[in-house]
């Protein structure tokens, strides 16, 4: 293989981010982890709604980049890793080509599981709708003339689709019932994804503001958006005991406060830390502290019911 395939597979790898498919595959295991709870489960629903979230996972990242690259908002200074376009080894035109792909894909995959899972008309209908939602969300977060994520308003976008959407859709889609009960792991799903969100933010918040991308991070200031951190961190620690008190009685429901220890140490650097540059490793460390916590709530939901 040659050092330009190489260096040309890195750049799409970049772009990609294979590293950030997990958390989005959290929120479908959880919901599919509520809807066998309910008694309830179906392998082609919960793998088709594993590859739908990957694919639309992965269409944010490009279109994150395009985006970015076009309004120069990603440049040499920044703290965080330059992708394939900004190095220049992905041109505009092989971007979009990449993006017209995914989201052909994600319309496929979406429309697969539609037809496979839904039992009612009005199920068929919401569904597309919600399919096509997604879609818009994830392209329109950096690109338009008025990008959302440019406007602060990526955190509830996060909150949305990859917590209550993720969740409660596929646990929906498989159990074909939505008891109250699961917006509280759907929130704290979504609260663990939107503090990885805020993290990134916190890294890129000086080349954020000089680019006028005002993400919520710009809007609260340095010191506001570390205690919002913490926030989301605790916020999701305490939905999920809510709903182990409310709903599962267990003592095994609470098997995710395992992970508390990590994620208040993790709060407390954030806190503490106020040098954007200190963030990079936090980021990983936010990825892994939110995936151990779901997998924790799941693996104590089925012991929950098995014991």
């Amino acid at each position: 293989m040659t050092e330009y395939t190489l260096t040309r597979t890195q750049a799409w790898l970049e772009s990609l981010r294979p590293k950030t498919l997990p958390l989005a595959f959290a929120a479908i295991v959880v919901g599919t982890a509520l809807a066998w709870w309910q008694g309830h489960f179906d392998l082609r629903v919960a793998v088709l709604a594993l590859i739908t979230a990957g694919l639309l996972q992965i269409l944010s990242n490009l279109a994150n980049d395009y985006g970015d690259a076009v309004k120069g908002s990603d440049k040499p200074d920044r703290i965080g890793p330059l992708r394939g376009m900004q190095k220049g080894a992905i041109s505009l035109a092989q971007m979009k080509r990449a993006l017209l792909v995914t989201v052909a894909l994600s319309c496929l995959s979406g429309l697969t599981l539609v037809l496979v899972a839904y039992q009612t008309v009005a199920d068929f209908i919401g569904f597309l709708v919600l399919g096509g939602l997604s879609i818009i969300a994830a392209i329109t977060y950096t690109i338009g003339r008025r990008p959302y994520g440019y406007l602060g308003l990526g955190d509830i976008s996060v909150l949305l689709f990859f917590g209550w959407l993720s969740v409660m859709g596929s646990g929906y889609l498989q159990a074909h019932t939505l008891i109250p009960a699961m917006f509280l792991p759907a929130t704290a799903c979504g609260l663990l994804a939107t503090a990885v969100l805020n993290v990134n933010n916190l890294r890129d918040i000086d080349s954020d503001r000089a680019n006028g991308k005002n993400t919520l991070v710009v809007r609260l200031g340095p010191l506001n958006a570390r205690r919002y951190h913490a926030c989301l961190l605790l916020g999701a620690l305490l939905c999920f005991g809510v709903f182990n008190l409310l709903s599962l009685h267990s003592p095994w429901g609470w098997l995710f406060i395992l992970a508390a220890p990590l994620l208040v140490r993790q709060a407390r650097y954030v806190l503490r830390e106020r040098d954007p540059a200190a963030m990079p490793p936090m980021l990983e460390r936010t990825v892994k502290g939110a995936l151990l916590t779901n997998l924790l709530f799941v693996v104590g939901l089925v012991l929950s019911k098995v014991c």
